[in-house]
């Protein structure tokens, strides 16, 4: 039977470090006590009104968007100390028109209105009031506040202009009950409001936490935000442990005095019906020719482009682009390739160096259109795996910049786009098992020791959690016998996981055809860009052209070696068109003299790329894919096979031309799906389905794919017993194979950053430590290499150094210093490295463009 009591009053985790509901959780308690509605209430923000949305839909609950905003005691212009302190005020939509309102009111709050808290004001309010429900809300509302110093006529006047500015029908006199002696007063003068002027009562509960249970948690919660202690008298704390997700049965026994308080919270969740369209992809327009549309361009720019970058271009060539631009074209997305087009394009003509990274290199259409310099049928790789057109979504082409100039693409897309279009996008951090620990430990005045033994213990591994860490013998003899380590980790696991802060995605750009304001609530990141209030998937669910522009530290560092060559030597690199097959380049990695070169210099890696003496991309590119946990334990197999150490052997003679290149070894997901396609005859598209379903391994879909996958062999003549055998060896590397498009990227940048090393050591040298001049300890490191490999480095001169490191003339006239160590045979250069000012630890920039300044100047 459906419940008869519906929640419009509750904050989840998204009302940062003061709300403690987890929305999954929250979804289920409420769908368990047959509630047919729930509602969302954070304070001031919409963080998680997507998510909330979503998991409500499918617990077949009613989602119920709303706010508790925070109210300007005058105008949201004032900034004095008496604006310091706001007033609550709790809003529902009703449908579309009230969900557009509330994402203009929390946009107005957090990018206009930010004083201590994101604020409206009541003239905001009488522009977007329609579509919304308002109540008297809390004790922190302003009527409550009236009423709690005994002001009724304020509380009347405030009341009559809250009714003009939403309507009679549209508020609600809100009552709660925490057993407050407050609330009492409170109540007294809010029911004798209701009856003067005839206005619904509303019950709700004020929920931040989902069981009474739940209240210490919270307690300790709070002393996070506040940076208190549970010991601390003065703390922020709520009065009485009420504010939970309490059962229908016990609101109605609470509010047993006015039933009608109760039933109104019905007709509300009545009232409220936001349907929300997810899936329609709002693209900005491209720019095109007159008369042409963005599918007829796309293939006009692919067929120009073809005979220039592939002069003897064959049948296979035009038969892969007819079949990606036919994809293309069914799936819509022909204006999309041209706005990343469009990205690339000013990058080439500025000069800033760039790359894709994931599936993207993996569309021939990409390449013959400049976005990526990899041809995907010369290095094998597969478009589906990038955009499967039996499972039709939103493609990805994240894109790498120098980190350096990574502003400068930004900027061109808010110019070209309009500031009012463009954003950058939010992502939470969420308090991880250490992080939980020590902040618990901290709340609760746990001593540091104790903390710091635990989590010397814990290893910082990527999804490391505190049940995890409980199978760690030091960790779960601790806990056994030491009451405090219990009580710490059992606070510490409740916390865990939740989320704590908001920041800016490093790499995240949302793009929209419209103002975003339209579509996304948004706020303002502390260096005062605009930002979504959405996390990245929520936006991609509402169908909003979101981009990864990613600074990526050696692009800059290939951009800076290739200036200093230039200066130099004279001599102009294009770093796309190096030799790819240098002596003297796999010469150096085969010493593992591999520092400085990207992904390639840890010590695990430096090792085995000694041992494996790479001599093509290829060899790169699976090396790169094969250093991670869990497919890292075929490092071994792959390097004996290459070497003839060991046999090359296939799981079945039909994949021999699929795992040929890595030695009988599946390293990549697009073996994967080929090796699918080969045995059942599966299409690439329905194999990338079965490696997706495999590497999340849900066992419904399992099960269903297995049988498909063994159908598909037996009708290929395969045994039922053999295609079960290859199906359970296939599937742990569909779990892990990495995406070869990416390694092959990533192995080009690889190589190049390895062979101006190896060929210009002197100029990649001082470009390395002129990226990371402010980082110490590489400092130290590449300094350390630069001895070894013979080349100079100057000490800080004020007559000839620069901010950032660069090279000079130099030459030998004594022999090198004492404990100066310079490897055997080292060769002698004609150039060194001086030491940048900026690199000086203490001495600001403000410093060092006065000295520079003052030497242009004066000498």
């Amino acid at each position: 039977m459906e419940a008869g009591f519906v929640h419009l009053h509750l904050h989840t985790e998204y009302s940062l470090l003061d709300g403690a509901t987890r929305i999954k959780d929250l979804v289920k308690q409420v769908a368990a006590f047959d509630m047919p509605a729930v509602a969302i209430s954070d304070h001031g923000v919409l963080y998680g009104a997507i998510d909330f949305y979503t998991a409500c839909q499918e617990a077949g609950v009613k989602p119920i968007i709303g706010c508790e905003l925070y109210l300007a005691p005058r105008s949201i212009k004032n900034r004095a100390k008496q604006d310091q302190t706001s007033y609550h005020l709790l809003l529902l939509a009703k449908d579309e028109v009230g969900y557009k309102n509330l994402i203009r009111l929390s946009t107005i709050a957090n990018v206009e209105g930010f004083y201590y808290k994101p604020r409206v004001d009541k003239q905001i309010l009488r522009e977007y009031a329609a579509g919304l429900i308002a109540t008297s809300s809390c004790l922190a509302g302003e009527i409550p506040d009236a009423l709690l110093k005994g002001d009724y006529e304020r509380a009347r006047q405030l009341l009559e202009e809250y009714l003009e500015i939403f309507g009679r029908e549209n508020f609600y006199i809100e009552l709660q009950n925490h057993g407050l002696p407050e609330q009492r007063i409170v109540n007294e003068g809010l029911l004798r409001l209701a009856a003067e002027y005839r206005l619904p009562l509303l019950a709700t509960n004020d929920a931040h936490y989902l069981t009474r249970d739940d209240a210490e948690m919270h307690d300790v919660l709070l002393c996070v935000q506040t940076g208190s202690t549970l010991n601390d008298p003065k703390r922020l704390k709520f009065g009485t442990s009420e504010f939970y997700v309490k059962s229908p049965q016990e609101m109605a026994s609470l509010f047993h005095d006015h039933p009608e308080a109760i039933a109104n919270t019905l007709e509300v969740a009545n009232r409220c019906n936001l349907n929300l369209e997810f899936g329609r992809v709002q693209l900005p327009a491209p720019d095109l020719p007159e008369g042409k549309t963005a599918i007829q361009h796309l293939r006009d720019l692919c067929y120009e482009a073809l005979p220039r970058l592939i002069p003897n271009h064959n049948e296979t060539h035009l038969q892969r682009l007819e079949y990606e631009l036919s994809v293309i074209e069914a799936t819509g997305f022909a204006p999309y390739f041209l706005i990343v087009r469009d990205f690339a394009q000013f990058a080439r003509r500025e000069g800033i160096y760039f790359g894709v990274r994931g599936s993207a290199a993996g569309s021939f259409v990409s390449y013959c259109i400049g976005i990526t310099d990899i041809d995907p049928i010369e290095y094998d790789l597969t478009f589906e795996r990038f955009l499967n057109p039996e499972r039709i979504q939103m493609p990805d082409i994240d894109m790498d910049f120098e980190d350096a100039r990574r502003d400068l693409v930004i900027r061109y897309v808010r110019e070209k786009y309009g500031q009012e279009r463009v954003a950058q996008i939010i992502t939470f951090g969420t308090l991880a098992a250490k992080a939980a620990m020590r902040d618990v430990a901290r709340a609760m005045g746990i001593s540091t020791a104790l903390v710091d033994r635990l989590a010397k213990a814990i290893p910082t591994l990527p999804n490391m959690t505190l049940e995890k860490a409980l199978e760690i013998k030091e960790v779960k003899e601790e806990y056994e016998r030491n009451p405090e380590a219990r009580r710490l980790i059992d606070m510490a696991r409740r916390l865990e996981g939740i989320t704590r802060n908001a920041s800016v995605h490093a790499a995240g750009v949302v793009i929209s055809k419209d103002p975003l304001v339209e579509h996304v609530p948004l706020a303002r990141s502390a260096d005062g860009e605009l930002v979504t209030q959405y996390h990245m998937g929520a936006l991609e669910k509402i169908g909003l052209l979101k981009m990864d522009f990613l600074g990526l530290a050696n692009l800059s560092v290939l951009a800076q070696a290739v200036e200093n060559i230039k200066r130099t030597r004279g001599v102009t690199i294009d770093v796309r068109q190096i030799p790819l097959d240098d002596t003297k380049t796999y010469e150096m990695l085969g010493r593992g003299d591999t520092t400085g070169v990207f992904q390639l210099e840890g010590a695990g890696m430096r090792r085995y790329i000694r041992e494996l003496r790479p001599q093509n991309v290829r060899e790169l590119a699976a090396m790169i894919a094969l250093y991670r946990p869990g497919p890292m334990e075929h490092i071994p197999t792959y390097i004996n096979r290459k070497h003839g150490r060991e046999p090359v052997e296939y799981p079945h003679p039909w994949l021999e031309p699929i795992l040929e290149e890595t030695f009988g070894v599946i390293v990549y997901q697009d073996q994967v799906l080929k090796v699918v396609q080969a045995l059942a005859g599966f299409s690439l598209g329905k194999a990338d389905i079965l490696r997706r379903a495999m590497g999340k391994k849900k066992p419904e879909e399992m099960k269903r794919m297995r049988a498909e996958f063994v159908a598909g062999a037996k009708a290929k003549g395969i045994s039922e017993d053999e295609a079960n055998r290859l199906f359970d060896l296939i599937e742990p590397f569909a779990g892990y194979a990495f995406n070869k498009a990416h390694a092959v990227c990533y192995a080009h940048v690889a190589y190049q950053t390895a062979y101006l090393k190896a060929n210009y050591p002197v100029e990649y040298m001082a470009a390395l430590m002129a990226v990371y001049k402010d980082k110490t300890d590489k400092i130290t490191n590449f300094i350390d290499e630069c001895q070894s490999m013979g080349i100079r480095v100057l000490p800080p001169d004020i007559n000839a150094s620069m901010s950032g490191f660069t090279v000079e003339p130099y030459r030998e006239t004594s022999a090198p210093t004492r404990g100066r160590r310079v490897a055997r045979n080292a060769p002698k250069y004609e150039h060194a490295i001086r030491f940048g000012l900026g690199a000086i630890k203490g001495v600001g920039e403000a410093a060092v463009e006065a000295i520079l300044k003052e030497r242009a100047t004066n000498g």
